[in-house]
Order: structure tokens, then C-alpha cells, then sequence
């Protein structure tokens, strides 16, 4: 796995395709973009849901806070490494990134910005864990994404509440290099 392939497929398309459940991850696997964020799953069907992802041609990148059975600990990193062919992680606990980094994979730390200690504490939680990307939530929030960004080299996703192509644009323009939306009408701006 490469991150700079990765990178690559979320500039060609900056639509990242955010799945909760298996219906809406069959109705990403037909669409053009190439990465897809998982947002569900168990300790039991993790790996056979990465597989849908693989066998599609797509980079999966899988939650790993919301995978049920998963501790906190970054021994969960190390069990998606050794049992799936997850292409990286998305978390909010920059330890799990710092790990992931460490087994070479893709890392994405995902950040809610909800007030001012949080905007402050992000800075910190990017050079504590030096993630490959950030995804900020909600991403209609083009202030912030521009602070972020000019603060900051890491690249950044915008996600959560976007809903037309005005939200999408907008936080494109602030400067976010994708959009991850786990809306169908949003996959196809």
C-alpha cells in the first residue's frame, strides 16, 4: 500500500465515499471514486468487508473506534494490520495513529471541531500523531478548514453535515483536498 497512491485517488476525485452499513457500502462499491472510509463493522466481518472494498479496486480505509469489539488500544491497529488488508485507519485517538504510522499504514485523524479548546488541542494531536491526513467534522465549517490548512501542512478532509454541492465546494475552496460523505447525492457532485 502506498499513501501516495492514495493521495493521488483523492486529488484525481476529492469525493471519499463514507459507508455506516452494508447497503449503502454495495451502492459505493459501483461508484467511480477509489477510496472508501468504513464506518461499520465488527470484530467478526471486518476483514470480509475490507475484501468487498479490495476486490472492487478500491482503497479501504476502515474506522477503527466505531468497529464493534475493538478496544481503544492500539492493539486494535495491530489486529486490523494482521487480520485485514485494510490500506489504513481513520481515528480520533492520535495514539492509534502514531501506531498505525508505525505498521506502514495510511493514517487519517479525525478531529470534531466543536469549540475553541478543541481548535486549540489540534495542533497538538497533529504533531503528536503526524497523521498522512486530518479530517475535520463537521466539514461546513470554511473558517476553520482555511485556519487549519494555512496552519498546517497536513492535508485535510472535510466531513460531517456536508449535503449539496455548495457544502462540498465551499469547504473545497477554504482549502480541505477531499470530501468524505457518507451521502449517495453527495458521492456524485
Amino acid at each position: 500500500m502506498s499513501g501516495k497512491k492514495i493521495i493521488q485517488c483523492i486529488e484525481e476525485n476529492p469525493i471519499i465515499l463514507a459507508v455506516k452499513n452494508e447497503e449503502e457500502l454495495r451502492l459505493a462499491l459501483k461508484e467511480d471514486a477509489k477510496i472508501v472510509f468504513l464506518l461499520f463493522g465488527d470484530l467478526l466481518n471486518i476483514a470480509d468487508e475490507v475484501c468487498k472494498v479490495k476486490e472492487c479496486g478500491k482503497y479501504a480505509i476502515v474506522h477503527i473506534d466505531l468497529i464493534e469489539g475493538l478496544s481503544s488500544k492500539e492493539v486494535a491497529v495491530d489486529f486490523i494490520k494482521k487480520y485485514t488488508k485494510a490500506d489504513g485507519i481513520i481515528s480520533t485517538r492520535p495514539k492509534n495513529i502514531k501506531r498505525a504510522k508505525e505498521l506502514s499504514l495510511f493514517t487519517v485523524l479525525r478531529l470534531f471541531i466543536l469549540d475553541s479548546i478543541a481548535l486549540q488541542n489540534l495542533e497538538k494531536n497533529i504533531e503528536t500523531s503526524k497523521p498522512d491526513m486530518v479530517e475535520i467534522l463537521p466539514g461546513v465549517i470554511p473558517k476553520i478548514i482555511k485556519k487549519v490548512t494555512s496552519e498546517n501542512d497536513t492535508p485535510v478532509i472535510a466531513g460531517g453535515l456536508i449535503s449539496d454541492k455548495e457544502d462540498a465546494m465551499n469547504a473545497l475552496k477554504s482549502g480541505a483536498v477531499a470530501i468524505s460523505s457518507s451521502n449517495p447525492k453527495v458521492w456524485r457532485l
